[in-house]
């Protein structure tokens, strides 16, 4: 089974199963059901064994699922085995909240680098990683190999600068920028919109 095959949507679920696994096991938990795999990760139970398919036969009838076994397969398929590494593309104030952040680590990601207009300027403490100029990004992207990106720059800015990194050999975007980018049908576009997402929000509040 490729990648290629396997729906966006469950790519996106077998994220949810692999952080409940994570959970499993610092619990010390060794199996698992499908019933109780399913509620940690807020899916139906047919919609766990359905997903799981894609890349094997898992689980034991009576017994359930081998959380390592089960969590390791997971990884691989989604390709954090081992560290990946991540650039980040405009370091101003979402930017180093999210440099600052520590938890990519732990699922697998390392943000390697930042590019800036301004690498120069004082920023808020707790950021190691380094702080790059514009102008040594396609270079910083094929020397390190790096796929994967997170864009935090002003829309106007957005997609012009996604044009750079895919021409560099970057084939996965998170977009926080509020614009639509055009990229190839080979290129993965995450968006993540906090206005939308705050606008769909109060539609249930009361």
């Amino acid at each position: 089974m490729q990648k290629a095959d396997i729906p966006r949507k469950t790519i996106y679920r077998l994220s949810l199963y692999n952080r409940a696994l994570q959970r499993l096991r610092e619990n010390g938990i060794a199996t698992v059901s499908s019933e109780a795999l399913a509620t940690a990760a807020g899916v139906k139970p047919t919609q766990l064994r359905k997903d799981l398919t894609y890349f094997g036969q898992w689980g034991t009838r009576g017994l359930g699922y081998n959380v390592e076994a089960l969590g390791k397969a997971i990884t691989e398929v989604l390709g954090v085995a081992k560290l990946q590494p991540v650039i980040l593309i405009g370091a101003g104030q979402l930017g180093t909240a999210l440099l600052r952040y520590s938890g990519f680590a732990r699922e697998g990601f390392e943000v390697v680098a930042a590019f800036d207009a301004e690498p120069g300027r004082m920023r808020a403490g707790g950021v190691r990683v380094p702080v790059l100029s514009m102008e040594k990004l396609e270079a910083f992207i094929a020397e390190r190999g790096v796929k994967l990106a997170i864009l935090t720059v002003p829309a106007t800015a957005a997609q012009e600068i996604a044009n750079r990194i895919i021409s560099a050999g970057v084939q996965a975007i998170l977009n926080f920028a509020p614009a639509v980018l055009q990229v190839p049908d080979r290129v993965v576009v995450n968006n993540v919109d906090l206005a939308i997402e705050l606008e769909n929000l109060s539609y249930f509040v009361k």
